[in-house]
């Protein structure tokens, strides 16, 4: 086994272009990399009929774990615009917040919410209770919630009884 192996691989952000990220996905898989690109099914509502589709619930990001000697590969996949910094260090994703949008998503389905933009929320139930967060935009059965613990948006269908304004 060479030094290299040795380091292990930890969870990355990488932002790619514009709805992209599946195919990101598909293409770092085909590489052998492991990711993650959380997605929620909607039914969407078209002039003659509905559909279920999956959405991204991170707009233009996907997950992948890599060893930092690795990230060259990154440089050959068609669509990946960058790899996400914190700090001027490429940002760690712990593996326990990975595994809180997993158990989120598994758990969270027909919603339905009731608050006001900006205003501040605490998660009562589920893999993100306890975490707390600012509204950054409401739709009609989603609100975008921005948890600082993530660093990014998380975009949740909350029941109103399992958030709470602050």
């Amino acid at each position: 086994m060479t030094d290299s192996q040795l380091i292990p691989r930890t969870w990355h952000a990488i932002y790619t272009s514009s709805r992209q990220e599946k195919k990101v996905e598909k293409l770092l898989n085909e590489a052998g990399i492991e990711t993650y690109c959380p997605v929620r099914t909607e039914v969407r509502q078209w002039s003659d009929r509905k559909k279920k589709v999956e959405v991204v619930l991170f707009t233009s990001y996907v997950f992948l774990k890599i060893r930092p000697i690795d990230f060259h590969i990154m440089n050959e996949i068609k669509g990946i615009s960058r790899l996400v910094y914190y700090l001027g260090k490429p940002a760690i994703i712990a593996d326990y917040e990975i595994e809180a949008i997993k158990l989120f998503l598994e758990q969270t389905t027909n919603y339905d919410i009731q608050f006001e933009k900006n205003q501040p929320v605490v998660i009562q139930e589920g893999p993100l209770a306890g975490k707390t967060g600012i509204i950054e935009s409401i739709g009609k059965n989603k609100l975008r919630i921005r948890i600082n613990q993530l660093g990014m948006s998380l975009i949740a269908q909350v029941h109103r009884n399992k958030v709470e304004g602050l």
